[in-house]
């Protein structure tokens, strides 16, 4: 099993409930995938470095979780197409 950290920015428009139901809905996919989650960092409201889809401000994730080594792969997939995911980076955390 290696370590993996997934970071999402999450849209700001959105209403709380549902910005926490799309966080609820990644962990979900994590698990599905046979990924075990470790730690949620919710860093909150922060100003993006550069305007993108006419939003400067999202909400930061950072989910750490262990898992098989193609299971980052799909979970990326489906967050590529969570309409509230404005961005995503899923690294592998050296040991």
């Amino acid at each position: 099993m290696n370590k993996y950290e997934l970071a999402l920015v999450v849209n700001a428009k959105i209403e709380d409930d549902e910005r926490v139901a799309t966080v609820e809905k990644v962990k979900e996919i994590i698990t599905k995938f046979g990924g075990t989650i470790s730690n949620v960092d919710e860093w909150g409201k922060k100003r993006l470095a550069y305007e993108i889809q006419k939003m400067k401000e999202g909400y930061y994730y950072f989910i750490q979780f262990e898992a098989v080594s193609d299971c980052p792969a799909e979970v990326e997939q489906r967050v590529r197409i969570m309409e509230n995911v404005i961005r995503y980076l899923c690294v592998k955390q050296e040991a």
